[in-house]
This record gives structure tokens, C-alpha cells and sequence, in this order.
């Protein structure tokens, strides 16, 4: 044991967190209400559900709020509200093609096999800050804002990559089997493991952790990351389909939204074929573009290079955020123990430098270890 418990403190801790309550519920300011944070902070809220595990929007607002806008907390809270729900029925495998798209880019191509729908961005204009005296006024519905119609063809395009297929442009990785994907909420994955359970740890990972990494692959000593294109990257709603438990038959009970993204590497290795590109996959709950990005890029990386180099590792074990950030956090726990045996160890030294006595031997022992 390489800290005390808190086991002393009682009031005080009570107190603390009764303050957190008072401060936070009753400060000087309108109540934030459920549908108020999904509505004007929905990329917040997206991002908490991805990195919980949980697509419920009201659930994630709720969390939201009482974290006081900490993403990281907020996750916490609702992947400890999920532990406590009943598992009720599995869903059905989801066809990423079935999509209704929301918003649709294809960098890779100008004139790609269906429409580029920009949608909700503000990619490509300036980051200017706007400090406005009040609400702004009624929106005025007009052709730019109005809900014009979509049409088949623009809910539903035809994927880029079919197009590059058609050509003959693909390293075919479809397989004829149909492997059980590894459920990480039940089972931790340790390497080597299956593609699913990287690209699951992927999409519930914490996404500046992930888009670190994907930096690092890129600029830092790995350079696993080379010559990658973003080949398409969707944004739209996916049904949800369960079976009914007396007809059998799958039934759609309700729709979520994803980003899903698609990377193109060019593959230039001995063994490889130079004629044709591979294809990274990633998709995550609600609307994250950077953690998709970055998820396709690190799929195709650890297929290449993750089973030779520490990138698998780095995937399964250091992205979660909860666990990360646990990791971190507890290192405010009373660690008096810990720190008393190393003043201890320091005043032997000493003693032994003083009384011109060689030093007591350290046993050794892996790094980190004592704060396990």
C-alpha cells in the first residue's frame, strides 16, 4: 500500500462537497437546463457521450452540468451512470451505409461519386471572437438557413471509397469470416488484440489523448503516421435496431448520430502492393471530426506498424481518459506512507555519506510501481 485511505475527514469531505453543490447549483446566474445545454453546447455533449460509452443527450447534459463543464468528470459520471443500468437487449450490427448524411466531405476528390455537403462547419473561416451585449435577434429564415429539402441522392451518397474499389485502387482487407467483435466494456483488452477491440478503445477514448497521439505518430520519434489522405468524412444520423423478444424480427427503436471518417495510406513497404492504397476506418458517437480523423489515421498505423513498435500498447492502455485521469487524480489522495519512507530514505544517506559508509542498497523495482 503506497498511500493511506481517507478514512479520517469525514465533515470535512461532507463539507467540500457540499460547497461544490451550493456554488454550483445556486450561483448568481440562470439555471442551465437540460435541453439549454444540448441544444447550445452539443459538441461538449457529444464528445462526453463518445468518450463514456453512453448515447443518451439528456443524460449527458445532465452530467455536464454537474461536473461544471469538465468533459472528463462529466464522462466519468455517465459511464458510472451506464454501470448501473440494466442491459436490456443488444443491438443489431449497424450498416455504416444506411447513414442519412448530415454533412459530407470528400478532400481527397473535387468531384466525388455524390454530392460534398459542408453542413454545420466553421472550417473555413476565420476564428475571430464574438462578444455579443445580448441575445441575438429572431433568426430570419432565408435560402442559406432555410430547411431546404435534401434529396435521396444527397441523404444518402454513394461512399468514395466505392468509387476507388471500382477502380481497382484498393488493397481489399474484407475477410470472408465475421469474428465476435471484443467488447471492452466487459473484457479489457491487452496486446495483442483484435482490430475491433483497438478500434473500440479508439472511439471511447479521451480525444485530445487520441489526437496527441495521432501528433506524436506524425512529428514524434514513432513516425507511424506518413502520406495519409483524408478520403471522406461523414457526419449523420444511423438506426437503431433491436430484436423484438416475441417475432424475433429486427425493429428500429430510435436513431443515433456518428462521425465516421476514412483514411487512404499509400503503401510503399517491401511487402506491399505499390499499385493500390489501404483504408483506415474510425466512427465514434455524436459529432467529433478531430477523433475520427484521428482514429482512421492510427487504424491503418497499427495495422502496419503496431504489432513492431509500442503504438498497440499505446492504444489499449493510455487514451482512456477515466483511466488516465483516475491514474492522475488520485495522486491528491494522502500518499503519507509513501513519502515518509522515501524522507527515510534520503536521512540514511545522509547518515551513511556523514559516517563515510557506503549507501544502503536500493532494491530495485520497475518504475512507478510504488503509486500502483
Amino acid at each position: 500500500m503506497g498511500y493511506s485511505g481517507a478514512r479520517g475527514g469525514l465533515e470535512a469531505i461532507l463539507a467540500a462537497e457540499d460547497l461544490v453543490r451550493r456554488k454550483r447549483d445556486h450561483a448568481p446566474a440562470p439555471w442551465s437546463s437540460t435541453e439549454q445545454i444540448t441544444t447550445r453546447f452539443r459538441l461538449a455533449v457529444d464528445r462526453v457521450m463518445g468518450e463514456a460509452g453512453l448515447y443518451d443527450e439528456p443524460t449527458a447534459a445532465d452530467a455536464f452540468r454537474q461536473a461544471e463543464g469538465d468533459t472528463l468528470e462529466a464522462s466519468h459520471l455517465l459511464r458510472a451512470q451506464r454501470s448501473t443500468l440494466p442491459r436490456l437487449a443488444v443491438s443489431e450490427p449497424v450498416d455504416p451505409g444506411e447513414m442519412t448524411v448530415i454533412r459530407r466531405i470528400v478532400p481527397a476528390f473535387r468531384e466525388p461519386d455524390g454530392p460534398q455537403l459542408l453542413g454545420r462547419t466553421s472550417d473555413y473561416t476565420g476564428r475571430l471572437l464574438e462578444r455579443p451585449d445580448g441575445p441575438p435577434e429572431p433568426a430570419q429564415e432565408d435560402a442559406r438557413t432555410g430547411n431546404a429539402e435534401r434529396t435521396e441522392e444527397q441523404r444518402s451518397p454513394r461512399r468514395f471509397m466505392d468509387l476507388l474499389r471500382k477502380m481497382e485502387l484498393l488493397a481489399e482487407g474484407r475477410t470472408a469470416d465475421d469474428p465476435e467483435p471484443h467488447d471492452i466494456t466487459r473484457k479489457p483488452a491487452r496486446p495483442p488484440a483484435d482490430r475491433s477491440a483497438v478500434l473500440a478503445a479508439m472511439a471511447r477514448a479521451e480525444s485530445g489523448a487520441l489526437v496527441a497521439l495521432w501528433y506524436r505518430s506524425i512529428l514524434g520519434p514513432d513516425g507511424d503516421v506518413h502520406e495519409i489522405t483524408l478520403g471522406e468524412l461523414r457526419h449523420g444520423r444511423l438506426p437503431l435496431r433491436v430484436r423484438h423478444p416475441h417475432t424475433g424480427n429486427p425493429v428500429t427503436v430510435g436513431e443515433f448520430r456518428v462521425t465516421e471518417a476514412e483514411a487512404i495510406e499509400d503503401l510503399d513497404g517491401a511487402d506491399e502492393d505499390r499499385t493500390r492504397f489501404d483504408i483506415g476506418y474510425g466512427l465514434c458517437f455524436g459529432h467529433n471530426e478531430r477523433k475520427a480523423i484521428a482514429m482512421a489515421n492510427l487504424d491503418i498505423a497499427n495495422r502496419r506498424f503496431g504489432r513492431s513498435g509500442p503504438l498497440e500498447q499505446l492504444l489499449l492502455l493510455t487514451i482512456d481518459g477515466l483511466d488516465s485521469g483516475g491514474f492522475l487524480e488520485h495522486l491528491k489522495l494522502p500518499h503519507y506512507v509513501t513519502f515518509r519512507s522515501m524522507v527515510e530514505r534520503k536521512q540514511a544517506m545522509r547518515a551513511a555519506a556523514e559516517a563515510g559508509e557506503d549507501p544502503p542498497a536500493r532494491a530495485a523495482g520497475p518504475a512507478g510501481k510504488d503509486c500502483r
